[in-house]
């Protein structure tokens, strides 16, 4: 049972993880806004603070919102909710100021505070709370991803945070495939804890055999494919693919660099030579799938993700490598198989309802469903996400070019 109590200090703490993730930064670290997809810092804190005075302390009598422009300015795409700054655009705002922000995270914290503690937690406003707090964890999650952006394009690469990981990780395992036997399997969320509408309905699909490997693609295999001309050889790609092999500059893995002769890339740690021994990192859609064509292999499904990871690592592992570690790095974790934390997984499964999807009435329901076309879903979690946030049911989507978020590689083979 959700008491006031416990529902406090889980915002609290919540809230508190934002702002962590952002002490290390300069001021105008949280300006920045180098290409489209990466939002300022500074945003990410507003927006998510936005979230809760729009859609549980503005229906309240007697608040008064901390500043009317900020619905402006902190709105992402709820049309619903009324006209907002371009995405484009965010890294224009220089007012208001960082600290003018967190004035008004203080704010709202401080109303939030005094409904959470003293009001009848209604049914209809704790979901909504629940999906505040759920909907910071994925602003969490891409604060990581942009600061390391922001931070791996500066020309200095500067140290975010030491993560306390060795630079030489363990050996990994030798690579294998765990099988699994043709049938029937329910897909989707079944139960009575929060989850996403795209993890809806709970449905029946029918796999052949098939086996998954049994843990991620390393650096040291993926640069095999390099050294192999991978990025130059048409016949490993999809046609778009091949367009967005030709474009890149670097035919390596986002945040890779040569100098002299040696790969080195940046991490939250700095700039490091590349570990051979550690999973292979920001990657495209594109890019997974070529490299599974060379090595003769397939990315699974995700039904086939969701069916193995429940047969042999089902639910959140405690040692897995979440952000709850702090680590900021994936790591060659060899007691597990690595289908939770570490990195998202790109399948082959193009973003789109399960049978049963119902959008909700009002602005939440543009939280998923609108964005159900032309994107490839994810599985497992990431070194950036926090472990109380993931279950093996949940959707990650992105578009296949997409690299600057926590993807990597895991293979699967028909049997």
């Amino acid at each position: 049972m959700i008491t006031n109590k416990s529902l406090s200090a889980r915002y609290q703490s919540i809230r508190q993880l934002s702002t962590e993730l952002c002490r290390p930064l300069t001021p105008e670290d949280h300006v920045v806004q180098p290409v489209i997809d990466v939002s300022p810092p500074k945003w990410h804190l507003g927006h998510t603070t936005w979230f809760f005075e729009t859609f549980v302390l503005s229906h309240f009598e007697g608040y008064r919102l901390f500043n009317d422009d900020y619905g402006y300015l902190f709105n992402s795409y709820y049309e619903t909710v009324g006209k907002r700054v371009l995405r484009v655009n965010r890294g224009l705002m220089t007012r208001p100021t960082v600290n003018e922000v967190m004035d008004y995270r203080e704010y709202v914290d401080r109303h939030m505070e005094v409904f959470v503690t003293s009001g009848e937690l209604s049914d209809e406003l704790l979901p909504v709370i629940e999906l505040g707090l759920q909907h910071e964890q994925q602003h969490q999650e891409l604060l990581v991803y942009d600061i390391k952006y922001i931070l791996g394009h500066n020309p200095l690469f500067p140290v975010y945070q030491t993560s306390g990981v060795s630079d030489r990780d363990n050996e990994p395992a030798a690579l294998n495939f765990l099988p699994v036997g043709e049938g029937v399997y329910s897909i989707g969320y079944n139960g009575e804890d929060f989850h996403f509408d795209n993890e809806e309905g709970v449905h029946k699909v029918f796999l052949h055999d098939f086996a998954i490997a049994n843990r991620l693609v390393t650096n040291g295999e993926y640069l095999e494919f390099i050294n192999n001309g991978g990025y130059t050889d048409f016949r490993h790609w999809l046609s778009e693919g091949w367009d967005f092999a030709k474009s890149l500059e670097t035919k390596a893995p986002h945040y890779w660099h040569q100098v002299d002769g040696i790969w080195h890339h940046y991490t939250l740690g700095g700039f490091k030579p590349v570990d051979p021994n550690l999973p292979v990192a920001h990657i495209s859609y594109f890019e997974a799938d070529a490299y599974a064509r060379w090595k003769g292999f397939r990315l699974p499904t995700e039904f086939e993700w969701e069916v193995a990871c429940n047969q042999y690592e089902p639910g959140t592992q405690t040692t897995a490598n979440f952000v709850d570690h702090r680590r900021f790095q994936p790591t060659m974790e060899t007691r597990q198989h690595q289908f939770m934390g570490n990195l998202w997984q790109w399948t082959s499964s193009s973003y789109q309802a399960y049978p049963y999807f119902k959008t909700a009435e009002g602005a939440i329901g543009e939280y998923n469903g609108k964005f159900m076309v032309n994107q490839m879903v994810l599985r497992g979690g990431s070194y950036a996400t926090s472990s109380n946030h993931i279950r093996p049911t949940y959707r990650n989507f992105f578009h296949p070019q997409l690299r600057w978020s926590c993807n990597g590689i895991r293979l699967a083979k028909h049997i």
